[in-house]
């Protein structure tokens, strides 16, 4: 009878350890913070597009030197020429007509 009494102690030990565990795994999971959310990517200015873009192939060549129009023409070959994405192109004309040179 006594080997059966032990049995039953250890038994109740172990159940009584399991819920002490899964008690304390509970309220460690309720205290954990959720994953932060990553920041979207700083969207890129029309001048750092050209600086990453066109700085690539050739020397900077600078707003004033050509007209709004000319940047215009420009843009449309060096965007299939660079592979560079519509937006990114809209970006980086409106960089380079903003100071373009004159007439």
């Amino acid at each position: 009878m006594k080997t059966a009494t032990k049995r039953q102690t250890v038994l109740w030990s172990v159940v009584a350890l399991t819920g002490v565990f899964a008690v304390g795994l509970g309220v460690t999971l309720a205290q954990a913070q959720p994953p932060e959310a990553k920041a979207p990517p700083k969207k890129l200015t029309g001048a750092e597009l050209y600086a990453i873009n066109c700085n690539r192939c050739h020397p900077e060549r600078y707003p004033t030197e050509f007209t709004a129009s000319q940047w215009k023409t420009i843009m449309l070959e060096m965007r299939i020429r660079a592979n560079i994405p519509a937006k990114q192109a809209n970006e980086i004309l409106k960089y380079l007509q903003e100071d373009a040179g004159g007439n």
